[in-house]
């Protein structure tokens, strides 16, 4: 597959992660164009193409990890050189040509990864990681039906599938949406580097508070006077504490932040 000398990255992590403000500091760089202006959805290129089912075909957000249909890797029918060329071909005109990095984001790229290497083999690939449960408390207003249990469990499906995934890339850099929001310049210096860009990736529209009201909300679920909320959210930890540390997190400290799993498990 020919880009006529461009770079492909693609972005991709959970709806709610912070791949929206990331690819628009992406996009701010003079090397570098995104998607914008589209009038689909937070301007994602799943929306923007027919080669493959988006995820709300597979439940949309806090569901679609669930599908095992969405997950696509280079074993499936559809990674052939004809829908890499009418991916690119459906992309291209929402793109500055003259930018010789061109970038693409959508949440289901974190499950789609290998399948996008096997159209465009020398792509990049940077994955976006949030805290479970902030990631489960504010997607919960866009799938209100389902419980936040469910959601919890998505993200762990969501990861780990990622996670197995990840060795299989020859190009992946996974950032962290809390250290992005802490230290944007030294996060978005190392991702310049990754993609070796020229200059710094502009940090404008980075804020570091968009988590806090769901830190105070998972708070307030241990100190309610709701017996069912201090047990339903006990045994989200008991069940998932170890899970959640496996990835740099915990469900007991909010605040607290490791590393990511490197090399992956």
């Amino acid at each position: 597959m020919l880009l006529y000398g461009h770079k492909l990255v693609f972005v991709g992590g959970l709806h709610r992660s912070g791949t929206t403000p990331l690819a628009r500091c992406l996009a701010a760089h003079p090397d570098v164009s995104g998607f914008r202006g589209t009038d689909v959805r937070e301007d994602e290129g799943q929306h923007l193409q027919s080669v493959y089912r988006p995820a709300h075909d597979h439940g949309g957000p806090g569901r679609f990890a669930r599908s095992a249909a969405a997950h696509l890797t280079e074993r499936s029918p559809l990674a052939t050189e004809e829908n890499a060329e009418r991916l690119f071909a459906q992309w291209r005109p929402y793109w500055e040509l003259d930018a010789p990095v061109l970038v693409e984001k959508s949440p289901p790229n974190l499950l789609m990864s290998r399948f996008l290497q096997a159209l465009f083999p020398e792509a990049y690939f940077v994955v976006v990681v949030r805290h479970p449960v902030v990631v489960t408390l504010s997607t919960k207003k866009w799938a209100p039906r389902v419980p936040l249990e469910s959601l919890l469990a998505h993200w762990f499906r969501a990861h780990d599938t990622f996670s197995a995934d990840a060795p299989h890339l020859r190009r992946l850099h996974v950032l962290k949406y809390e250290t992005l929001v802490s230290e944007p310049e030294k996060v978005l210096l190392d991702l310049a580097r990754f993609l070796d860009l020229d200059g710094p990736i502009p940090a404008g529209g980075i804020r570091n508070d968009r988590s806090a009201r769901y830190q105070r909300v998972w708070d307030g679920f241990a100190a309610s006077r709701l017996a069912w909320r201090r047990w339903r959210q006990e045994r989200m930890c008991t069940r998932y504490e170890k899970r959640a540390n496996r990835y740099g997190y915990s469900l007991r400290d909010l605040r607290h932040l490791g590393p990511f799993p490197i090399p992956f498990t």
